[in-house]
């Protein structure tokens, strides 16, 4: 297969301009029955910036879309982003009032929604005084045909393109905002610093979009596909049967967060899938225990292994462990988040804003040209969020080794101080998962009048197995400190978590808090 042309693009006008120039007639994107080339994504982008102005919508407008990982999104998201209309993907798992939340604060004046889901956005938009105007993303594309591409202002590397709206796993969520720049600028350092994963694109290759689209790791990765002038395959949502057939149709290059990658490689076909085709697979998002990565690895031996490190308001990806530091035996470099990407500087800092000497715990800081402006409406949260010489505090707690490599312990907030001291829930989780009767396991803090916070384990059982208590906490003795060990373990039958895959801790505590006058010990 021959490689594709490299090209230092930094908006996604003039990306999808060169690409229709150069191959209008290679594959761009498909997912629920619709299939497009570069040159018809080129055109039909343009009708809908016509569609879209037609009602007064233009640049610096918010459009919002409801709906599941789909063609038409790619398509509404490229339109949206080269007349530089500010897209507001909203997670199609959210319930009505949630959604309507997202609408008011965005002020959308477009709610563009996949048919299954019309019920659902009229739900949201009953509860609004001022709701948007509402479209089914079918009709959109069929009025859009009857459209002539009509002369726009193509946004500015700077200008803002994308909004997405982080878990909100306190209070109400908050809306990112994103430039052309946020998404773009990161891939050209990588490939000017030679960089094979920002280089390895070849006619013919395919980027797998199965996380939701709702967040970084959906939206960015099609993003990708999109500067690499690739095939963009939208799953409508990750489903592990789904993820396997899609490898063996093609996939080359997909991201996963650690419990959708736990679910393919456990799955009954696993066993039988030809992983030939898939070349790169990047992780993040969430703490990745050894043992599954070791297994990951000798399921997919010709696989390259990349964890990725960022978050929503770093544009996603600011560390990258690379594939050569991925072995079948395991090494203690797959416990860590990698190194800083060309062009992004990250430190590990104290209270007092101050790097912490290397091998010290602290708060990992970023400063990246991919580091979002600041949250929609919001310039409190955004000033606790990014301080005034441009650094993004990530509220992660990490250590950075002697050669830069990051090893991410936990959210701050996460962490249980029990007797004294400090207890990070990743790292107890990393010690108990691969006991033989665990499928996955989270660990939170519960009071304690003795220690004022002490460890408990809450685990899922392998199918079939049974969870002894005594069992585990030996177990994980064995592996870590016995202050960090759990005191308990309760068994349950599902792990709840936010649609990006990430453990609702908060849920897991709330039984154990309720009546205490502080959440924390």
């Amino acid at each position: 297969m021959t490689q594709i042309a490299q090209h230092s693009l930094l908006t996604v006008d003039a990306i999808l301009t060169h690409w229709a120039a150069l191959q209008p007639d290679a594959p761009a994107i498909e997912g629920a029955g619709f299939r497009f080339s570069y040159g018809e994504l080129d055109r039909l982008s343009r009708q809908i910036v016509a569609l879209l102005a037609a009602r007064g919508i233009g640049a610096g407008d918010r459009v919002a879309f409801l709906g599941k990982n789909a063609a038409t999104y790619g398509v509404l998201y490229c339109a949206c982003a080269r007349a530089g209309v500010v897209i507001a993907p909203v997670g199609w798992r959210l319930a009505a009032r949630e959604i309507a939340y997202i609408l008011a604060d965005t002020e959308a004046k477009l709610l563009v929604a996949a048919p299954d889901f019309m019920d659902l956005a009229a739900a949201a938009m009953a509860e609004l005084a001022s709701p948007p105007a509402l479209l089914d993303d079918t009709a959109m594309l069929a009025e859009a045909a009857t459209c002539e591409p009509a002369p726009f202002t193509p946004s500015g590397e700077d200008d803002p393109i994308l909004q997405l709206y982080t878990s909100g796993t306190t209070g109400h969520p908050k809306g990112v905002v994103l430039s052309n720049a946020n998404l773009t600028r990161l891939r050209i350092a990588g490939i000017a610093a030679g960089l094979t994963y920002y280089t390895d694109y070849r006619a013919g290759d395919c980027m797998m979009v199965a996380m939701p689209i709702a967040h970084i790791g959906g939206t960015g990765t099609f993003n990708l596909a999109l500067q690499a002038g690739i095939r963009c395959r939208f799953e409508a949502e990750f489903i592990p049967g789904g993820v396997l057939a899609a490898i063996e149709a093609g996939t080359t290059h997909m991201f996963l967060v650690p419990a959708a990658l736990q679910m393919v490689i456990q799955h009954p076909q696993a066993a039988e899938t030809d992983f030939s085709n898939l070349r790169y697979l990047i992780y993040g998002a969430a703490p990745m225990p050894l043992e599954l990565l070791k297994q990951a690895v000798v399921t997919m031996p010709n696989t390259q292994f990349l964890q990725a490190y960022g978050m929503t308001e770093t544009t996603g990806t600011v560390s990258i462990l690379p594939p050569e530091d991925h072995v079948t035996e395991g090494n203690n470099r797959m416990r860590s988040a990698g190194k800083a990407l060309p062009g992004v500087a990250i430190e590990v800092r104290g209270p007092d804003n101050r790097e912490v000497p290397r091998g010290e715990i602290g708060e990992v800081c970023i400063r990246s040209p991919s580091n979002t402006a600041g949250y929609w409406k919001n310039a409190e949260a955004t000033a606790k969020t990014i301080d005034p010489d441009g650094w993004l505090h990530t509220g992660d707690a990490g250590v950075m080794d002697a050669d830069g490599y990051v090893y991410i312990q936990d959210r701050i907030k996460d962490m249980i101080i029990t007797g004294g001291e400090n207890v990070y829930p990743a790292e107890v989780e990393s010690a108990i998962y691969g006991h033989p009767a665990i499928a996955e396991v989270a660990v939170i803090g519960v009071p304690s009048a003795r220690w004022g916070e002490e460890v408990k384990a809450v685990v899922v059982p392998r199918p079939g197995a049974a969870v002894d208590e005594a069992d585990v906490i030996a177990w994980t003795r064995e592996r870590i400190a016995a202050f960090k060990a759990p005191k308990s373990v309760d068994v349950i039958s599902v792990m709840p978590r936010n649609p990006s895959g990430k453990i609702l801790r908060r849920e897991l505590r709330a039984p154990y808090w309720q009546g205490q006058e502080r959440q924390v010990s």
